[in-house]
């Protein structure tokens, strides 16, 4: 890219200009032998010569690395192949969206076997996993709204929860699919208007909705990212049964945004306990203001102009009370947790920093108030790191590694690096030397071939 070009399309930001593979790729130190999967991580990737408006709207890439036997086998990238990619626009002549087009690029999950690239506007794609694309998938014809890039999975059940969110009527509906891979439930949630809500929680036995005050502003369609900060519209957390689906407890909480939920369960005494990395109002209105123009992305862009923390709400529904509490002063954002956990109470948190300065990879401790950083130095930053479990039946809970491909700040080199989970401060691992600088992106999974085994 050249210097004209917007900041969210330069540096670590930039995106790269084909697919490629590469194979038997450099490791300093040891891959665990039991690391045997693919770790995938998708983000916006713009065609050659295009020029998106908002970090947020580049065409799905995903980058895969395969390890298997202590090797990293192969480093391959592939757009996801959306009709979008193809040129067609996800807005039909009635102005209705078609969900079948979008961009499939903020997540990419496993379930029922299935390889899936997600974007909160469209249905999910279906991809190989040698990341061919297969195509968007309705579930049958089942699914009429688009899919939260952040469904949950719950790790007793199998099922996984999900929602998608419109700028029409319905404005959010909750779905179930289950761990066959059955859309089996929909049900409508009643919320006042338009929000973007780009993440959700569940416990053993609710979902958790975040209905906060950044809402669809056709003015700002120009832009890139039609939402806005809209002071007026309020800010409240809703639980829902999950054995009633559509019946919503409300909650009122201070004004804020989340992009990205940490956890959260149900305690002892029946309350719902929520972690998520917080904006307070004006951190989210300056933080929302620098993505489409800040070349650092979320952690780094919200250092600079709006910052994120680790915050936990209690919602009592026998008092009707929510309670919230600031859990620590780092600026952090893409907060992840072991998924063996999800819904249930955990002990940690991982999450990465970067004060455009330097960044980190974090390990909090909720039991002790403890927080543990892996120093990455001022000219590397670290994507969202995704915690792998060892296979002992009686592990520790933060007994197995994290991963996350970390990328120079220039763009010129990529890792995908190893630590171990018990010690993060420690040093890697391994580090995979990857064959090309992978641009800095949004969400990804560790996928082993276990799970693939299933379909």
């Amino acid at each position: 890219m050249t210097g004209t070009a917007p900041p969210h399309l330069m540096g670590h930001l930039a995106p790269v200009a084909d697919e490629i593979d590469a194979v038997e790729l450099p490791v300093d130190g040891a891959l665990p032998r039991e690391l045997t999967g693919r770790y995938l991580r998708n983000g916006p990737n713009p065609l050659p010569g295009e020029v998106s408006a908002h970090w947020f709207a580049g065409h799905g890439m995903v980058h895969g690395v395969r390890l298997r036997d202590g090797r990293a086998e192969w480093y391959r990238n592939r757009w996801v192949r959306t009709a979008a990619l193809e040129g067609r626009s996800f807005v039909r002549a009635d102005g209705t969206f078609d969900h079948s087009v979008g961009h499939a690029n903020t997540h990419v999950i496993e379930h029922a076997g299935r390889i899936m690239a997600l974007v909160e506007s469209s249905f999910p794609h279906v991809l190989t996993p040698e990341l061919d694309t297969v195509g968007p998938d309705d579930f049958g014809g089942r699914l009429t709204t688009a899919m939260t890039a952040h469904p949950k999975t719950d790790p007793v059940t199998g099922e996984l929860h999900f929602f998608g969110y419109g700028i029409r009527p319905p404005f959010l509906t909750y779905h179930r699919l289950s761990a066959d891979g059955e859309l089996v439930t929909s049900a409508e949630v009643a919320v006042p208007g338009p929000t973007m809500m780009h993440d959700f929680a569940i416990t053993d036995r609710h979902a958790v909705f975040l209905d906060l005050p950044m809402t669809f502003q056709p003015q700002l369609l120009a832009e890139g990212m039609p939402f806005g900060w809209d002071d007026a519209y309020g800010a409240r957390l809703g639980v829902m049964p999950l054995d009633r689906p559509g019946e919503v407890r409300w909650f009122d909480v201070e004004p804020s945004y989340v992009f990205h939920v940490g956890n959260a369960h149900t305690d002892a005494a029946g309350r719902v306990v929520l972690d998520a990395a917080r904006y307070g109002a004006p951190d989210a209105v300056a933080m929302w203001g620098g993505l489409g123009s800040d070349p650092a992305g979320p952690a780094a862009a919200a250092a600079a102009t709006g910052t994120a923390h680790l915050h936990r709400w209690v919602l009592d529904p026998v008092t009707g009370a929510a309670t919230e509490t600031a859990l620590d002063d780092r600026a952090v954002e893409f907060p992840t947790v072991d998924d063996a956990r999800v819904g249930r109470e955990a002990r940690y948190r991982y999450a990465v920093a970067d004060s455009g300065g330097g960044a980190a990879i974090i390990k909090f401790d909720a039991a002790h108030g403890a927080r543990t950083e892996h120093d990455l130095g001022g000219d590397t930053v670290a994507g969202e790191a995704v915690f792998v479990p060892s296979a002992a039946p009686d592990r520790a809970e933060d007994d197995g590694w994290l991963l996350s491909i970390t990328t120079r700040r220039d763009g010129s080199a990529s890792q995908l690096l190893v630590l171990d989970a018990t010690d993060v401060a420690g040093p890697p691992v391994a580090a995979v030397t990857l064959p090309r600088g992978v641009p800095s992106g949004f969400h990804g999974s560790w996928i082993d071939d276990a799970a693939l085994a299933r379909r």
